[in-house]
């Protein structure tokens, strides 16, 4: 009876499946920091004869390779979910996240950097599967419950941030129990992406109702992702903007954790307690705010003030002497950075045909993963050669830039469905 029912029901399958992808990020957020750029740390991984500087320069690196394989196998996986179903490919991307978790604490507990570098590409490679969730969302979705249903990837979202960097921060703690270190977190990490994919086999109902088994399958289709979504007259305005926005939301994430070291002397704990509040202001704006405001407002709109507020808030996060001022930022950033991220979505998947949701939402992912590809690197430079607040500076003009350029160029019209040939 319980498999009957939730079977009928995969949206809460596609919620867990987003969250234990967005909780392994998040987990990421206070360790890395403290194994790569934090000399003071017990879990400090580089050698003597390195500088902070070159520890700045590889956690930069090591926080790009997820994403440049990201770029390279996501819009794979989303053509493979068109021709051969959404239920298929997530329990495979799923397990190669839970053997890329599990690569990941012996990589720490060896302290291999290579091994460290191998585990997060591994995981770039299976983390597509975001893009397949969301063509599930949008098999399941109609017009009238599309940014409601997409909200949900927000709600995951905030809410893999309120746990994951909370668990990285208490798990890596031997505080708490003595036991516990930098490993402990992935290895939780693990069995629940385990959790995650035995939920999927038992759960999961097949939502892509005709599947294209004629599909041709393009192995190079990351870079001709690109080419699309700069000529397509629909959408280049919007994947633009995502482009420009993910863009300044990744210099943003990869070095605010050092910031709060640096300026704050924020331990792992701290720095997991204070994403974990992040992550309840996202997953309220995406659980609740989300589908009211989109009740009353059109998505370009709300897309507009969204990202002119989240880079507002960036900003802001500079001025605070004392770390217990962060606290009244937050809001003000997670609301306009929530409703954005989530009508962006549901923009992209308005704007296509039904039959290709999959490979329209595997252009979308790739914008975004070509974005979150060079700035940790560049913010490795920058911070590496001015300083860690230098990334955070950047973040804020890029995402004004953003909203300026979605402000002058994106004509609001009636949508009509695209076709990618």
């Amino acid at each position: 009876m319980l498999k009957r029912r939730i079977a009928g029901r995969p949206l809460p399958v596609i919620f867990l499946t987003i969250f234990v992808d967005l909780l392994g990020f998040g987990i990421l957020i206070p360790v890395i920091p403290q194994l790569l750029a934090n000399p003071a740390s017990e879990y400090f991984l580089l050698p003597s004869n390195m500088t902070t500087g070159q520890g700045f320069i590889l956690l930069g690196f090591l926080t790009a390779t997820f994403s440049i394989a990201q770029f390279i196998a996501t819009p794979i996986l989303g053509q493979l979910s068109d021709r051969f179903g959404r239920r298929k490919l997530l329990a495979i991307s799923l397990t190669g996240t839970l053997i890329s978790y599990l690569i990941f604490a012996y990589g720490i507990a060896s302290g291999n950097l290579i091994i460290l570098f191998l585990a997060r590409f591994l995981d770039g490679v299976t983390g597509g599967n975001i893009a397949v969730a969301q063509a599930a969302i949008a098999d399941v979705s109609t017009p009238e419950n599309r940014a409601k249903n997409f909200g949900l990837i927000g709600a995951a979202f905030g809410l893999g941030f309120i746990i994951g960097p909370y668990i990285g921060g208490k798990l890596s703690d031997p505080s708490i129990i003595p036991w516990f270190n930098a490993t402990t977190p992935f290895l939780f990490a693990a069995l629940l992406s385990f959790v995650n994919v035995i939920s999927i086999v038992i759960f999961f109902p097949e939502t892509l109702k005709e599947k294209n088994h004629n599909l041709k399958i393009k192995w190079t289709r990351s870079l001709t992702n690109i080419y699309h979504a700069s000529i397509n007259k629909e959408l280049r305005m919007i994947f633009a903007t995502v482009f420009l926005f993910t863009a300044g939301f990744t210099f943003f994430t990869t070095f605010f954790s050092v910031y709060l070291i640096d300026k704050f002397n924020f331990s792992q704990g701290n720095i997991g307690d204070f994403f974990a509040y992040i992550g309840l202001w996202v997953a309220f704006t995406q659980a609740v705010l989300t589908g009211r405001v989109s009740k009353r407002f059109p998505a370009y709109k709300i897309i507009r003030y969204g990202i002119l507020v989240s880079g507002i808030a960036i900003f802001l996060y500079l001025l605070p002497q004392y770390w217990w001022q962060l606290l009244f930022i937050v809001p003000i950033f997670a609301i306009g950075n929530g409703l954005a991220s989530a009508n962006i979505t549901a923009l992209v998947s308005r704007s296509s045909g039904a039959e290709i949701q999959g490979e329209v939402l595997g252009i979308n992912s790739s914008v975004q993963a070509l974005a979150m590809a060079f700035p940790p690197i560049l913010s490795g430079f920058i911070a590496a050669s001015i300083s860690p607040y230098a990334p955070i500076l950047v973040a804020g003009n890029i995402i004004l830039l953003a909203t300026t350029f979605f402000w002058i160029f994106y004509k609001p019209h009636k949508i009509q469905p695209v076709h990618i040939d």
